[in-house]
């Protein structure tokens, strides 16, 4: 997908993605990972979620990338903080207390960037991506992040003929093919939510889960 698909989706305030409140299985899962307070965590294509501020409340680190400007500045204005705003190397980076996120194209993040990273919560990227660009994002988190990464990934799962992404489809078998060998996946829990779901209903969906994994080791 191109960037100028996410940029005016932000223009025109069409987030349906965004959620307004911090995501409930970030709040009844993450615990269970004990990961250390200290940890600094990744989250990719991160828009202006308040579960940034959830992990930073844990005391962690929290590193977010956001391909669009608008999303990044939106954040720190609806949280009344005031961000260092520098540029460094391929990505405009803002920071505030124990918030820091870089705006731009997630595939430029280098180790360098993500340095000192030990933990990653995907809500939203891995979804927000088609079948070729996941296989790239997987890729690219192997390559840059260390082998004893752990955290959450947040998945949907539906009939992708019966209504276009994204949101994508991503479902349990791509999952452990995309992670295979890197870091083991273990599913924590599964929510049927099509109920829930207008847009998926009047699209004709006929299924619609949520699943949330475990990666790599407790």
């Amino acid at each position: 997908m191109q960037p100028e698909f996410w940029h005016k989706k932000w223009e025109a305030n069409q987030i349906g993605f965004h959620q307004p409140e911090v995501n409930p299985y970030l709040a009844r899962h993450w615990p269970e990972l004990n990961i250390p307070p200290q940890a600094r965590v990744l989250v990719p294509l991160c828009g202006k979620s308040l579960d940034l501020l959830w992990l930073a409340g844990r005391g962690h680190q929290v590193l977010g990338v956001e391909l669009t400007q608008k999303a990044v500045e939106d954040f720190f204005r609806e949280q009344q903080l005031e961000p260092e705003i520098s540029e460094e190397g391929a990505f405009k980076v803002y920071r505030a207390g124990a918030i820091e996120l870089r705006c731009g194209d997630f595939f430029a993040l280098t180790a360098d960037d993500v340095a000192g990273c030990s933990a990653l919560y995907d809500r939203a990227a891995i979804i927000a991506l088609p079948a070729p660009m996941r296989e790239r994002y997987v890729a690219h988190l192997r390559a840059i992040l260390p082998a004893a990464c752990r955290g959450l990934l947040v998945t949907l799962d539906y009939d992708q003929t019966q209504i276009p992404g994204p949101p994508f489809s991503v479902d349990d078998a791509e999952v452990r093919r995309l992670f295979a060998g890197a870091w083991p996946v273990e599913v924590v829990e599964e929510q049927d939510v099509l109920a829930e779901s207008e847009k998926f209903l009047q699209a004709g969906a006929t299924r619609l889960a949520e699943r949330v994994y475990r990666i790599g080791s407790k």
